[in-house]
């Protein structure tokens, strides 16, 4: 073990169970719930985390009384029949020797009656921002109600085998929203001043262990700063933590920022914010008490996670996404493997992203994320003869397919046309902002070179080419192009696409016009892009808003505050319909008055692209002609047939030359070529 990780992975007392290392699988949604009940799902998606190291896991929350249901795919722990789908999680993680603890959970007025036909329960008769309907102020019979409900959840999880529960008081509960000032305006003996906020938070932990006994871990994941008005200050949290410290009855500390329905973006933070952008909150409860406590907040790799624990910042390091995207994280981080680490991008796109469209929980740059009992690690059986398997095309549906195949035992070559790897991200991490999304083709390239897979870039494949390299399959992953005809006048000189921008191969004007047809990054990183070099940019789009799709990411609100201050004009709601010169005319799409923008000296397209897919159509049709002669020398000569047969190599077409998509179809369909080959 290297000096750098000697805290890392240094074993840990946590109330009556000790966990072999720092590194923690706090909890996080993933919609795998199925009749309100965990599900297999779950069982396969926490024991691949245990068995690649994990020291400690916290499940996603646990709803503990029938009046929360904020979202459709919430497991509701207050009936006994979740008892035995609890054993079968706790049974497969207990087998790899990690401890688990169920967070328990009310979410409150940060809910609706959609599903339960029930008002939202809160401290105040208040709407939240986000699911905006007013909810019911708690009686105080309703809090015995929400008392006895986290004890009778906590007695379950118990009798389910799990070591411990944690209590959800942060983001998304109804604890916090009596902890804050923002959401609790109460008079009587819960509301006013910071003990009596408290006092819910304290009677339920009192309740827990009364009915739990003192030999089950209790942790209470606090909020450090709402961020917003009145909110939770952390001035007021290291004093909770203070207050729970003195009652004795709790075991370790977990931490949040943010609002799950205000600041969600700052609780999930995507790339565009800084590692370590939430440690000033453990840090300074750590300083405050000696319970142990966990930090959270986009820490990506073990060297990040040993300086957080060495600096005395946190006893434990949360890493979610990070082992959404490699379960055998603290594995590799043991092994001094941190180079085979397959770094989360912070993209957010099929994890949070997935949680905002109400789709199970997966990962971009790993299908097996939510398939582990079908794709999981080990699943990957070597083949009995080898294969020659040539891969056209270096991008990320290209390079996910030639490692798989390699892995499987295949004798890989992979062609690329241009100088160098990746694909469109090469440019795409042009943007500052979007830098870390490379780490999708560097986890990759690392993983060729690995394998030795053979690379030859620079080289154009051809039906001719191809067919002399004698393969026994082929694998198409050619991608897409621009397309230049979308719009009436797209192909003039005064136009461009993304691509052309952030390579370099055009240089933009003065003032630049961007046609956004896509609602993703494509056209909000440009517009960053040369706003940042002094370009006076405008983007036009038929939707509601500009970059109405980055919503679901996480990145939508950070993006209009860079946008205000470089001061990019944003127009939505307007169809363009052509482009004549410089001057484009589009269609308002509610009042259906013509539009003639200003002349432009450069418009950017951001619209749909075209598959490149001459070659795989060209290499179908004559293996279908060389089908055809086969079947025709077999109707004359069986032995010559079989001798000849085999000279016909399997076809695969994937990615973008299927039909242009996002990356996360690129490296599925990788995936699914490299297993079937």
């Amino acid at each position: 073990m290297s000096t750098r990780q000697r805290i890392l992975f240094t074993p840990l007392k946590i109330g009556t169970i000790t966990v072999k290392n720092r590194i923690v699988f706090a909890a996080h949604l993933t919609n795998y719930a199925e009749d309100f009940l965990p599900s297999e799902r779950h069982v396969h998606y926490y024991r691949e985390r245990a068995r690649g190291g994990t020291g400690l896991i916290i499940t996603e929350e646990h709803s503990t009384h029938p009046t929360d249901h904020p979202y459709e795919k919430l497991i509701h722990a207050f009936h006994r029949r979740v008892i035995p789908y609890y054993q079968r999680i706790t049974r497969a993680v207990h087998a790899e020797g990690t401890p688990i603890l169920a967070q328990i959970n009310h979410n409150g007025g940060q809910g609706s009656g959609m599903f339960t036909r029930l008002p939202a329960w809160a401290p105040s008769a208040l709407a939240d921002p986000l699911f905006r309907e007013v909810a019911k102020a708690v009686e105080h019979e309703d809090i015995l109600e929400i008392i006895q409900g986290y004890a009778r959840v906590a007695a379950y999880t118990r009798e389910g085998g799990f070591d411990g529960v944690e209590l959800q008081c942060s983001h998304s509960s109804i604890v916090r929203q009596f902890l804050s000032r923002n959401t609790n305006h109460r008079d009587d003996e819960y509301g006013g001043s910071l003990d009596n906020r408290a006092r819910l938070l304290r009677e339920i932990i009192a309740a827990i262990r009364n009915e739990v006994g003192r030999d089950y871990v209790i942790s209470v994941r606090l909020c450090g700063d709402e961020l917003i008005r009145h909110g939770i200050t952390l001035d007021e949290t290291v004093a909770v933590a203070r207050l729970l410290e003195a009652d004795g009855l709790i075991d370790l500390i977990n931490t949040s920022i943010g609002t799950a329905t205000q600041t969600l973006y700052m609780i999930e933070a995507s790339m565009r914010i800084r590692p370590d952008y939430a440690l000033f909150i453990p840090s300074a409860i750590r300083k405050a008490v000696r319970l142990p406590v966990i930090g959270v907040g986009r820490i990506k790799d073990p060297i990040q996670a040993e300086r957080i624990l060495s600096e005395g910042h946190a006893d434990l390091v949360g890493i979610v996404r990070g082992q959404i995207a490699d379960p055998e994280f603290a594995r590799k981080a043991r092994e001094n493997r941190t180079d085979d680490i397959r770094l989360c991008l912070s993209c957010n796109q099929e994890c949070v992203g997935r949680m905002g469209l109400n789709r199970w929980l997966g990962c971009i740059e790993t299908p097996a994320t939510g398939r582990e009992q079908q794709l999981g690690v080990g699943s990957l059986t070597p083949v009995a003869e080898p294969k020659r398997v040539l891969v056209i095309g270096g991008g990320p549906a290209g390079l996910k397919a030639a490692a798989v195949a390699a892995r499987r035992g295949h004798r890989v070559t992979l062609l690329e046309k241009e100088a160098r790897l990746g694909g469109q991200v090469v440019w795409a991490v042009r943007v500052a902002s979007r830098a870390e999304f490379g780490d999708i083709v560097r986890n990759l390239l690392h993983e060729i070179e690995q394998l030795g897979v053979e690379v030859q870039t620079g080289v154009t494949a051809t039906l001719d080419s191809v067919l002399a390299a004698k393969p026994d399959a082929v694998i198409v992953a050619t991608g897409s192009v621009p397309n230049r005809f979308a719009i009436p006048g797209g192909d003039g000189p005064e136009v461009a696409d993304v691509v052309d921008i952030l390579s370099g191969a055009v240089t933009p004007g003065k003032r630049v016009l961007i046609i956004d047809r896509l609602g993703f990054h494509e056209a909000t990183s440009v517009a960053e892009f040369l706003a940042e070099q002094g370009c006076e940019v405008e983007v036009v789009t038929p939707t509601l808003y500009v970059g109405q799709d980055l919503g679901v990411t996480l990145d939508l609100e950070n993006w209009y505050r860079q946008a205000r201050r470089l001061g990019i004009r944003c127009t939505p709601n307007h169809s363009v319909l052509s482009i004549d010169h410089g001057v484009v005319m589009a269609l308002h799409n509610y009042s259906g008055q013509m539009v003639h923008f200003p002349k432009a000296d450069t418009v950017v397209l951001a619209v749909h692209r075209q598959a490149d897919d001459a070659l795989y159509h060209a290499l179908k049709a004559d293996n279908a002609r060389a089908t055809n002669l086969l079947q025709q020398v077999r109707q004359v000569d069986e032995d010559l047939y079989q001798s000849l047969k085999g000279r016909v190599p399997t076809l695969y077409r994937i990615g973008d030359c299927v039909a242009p998509r996002r990356a996360h179809a690129a490296i599925i369909e990788g995936e699914q070529a490299g297993r079937a080959v």
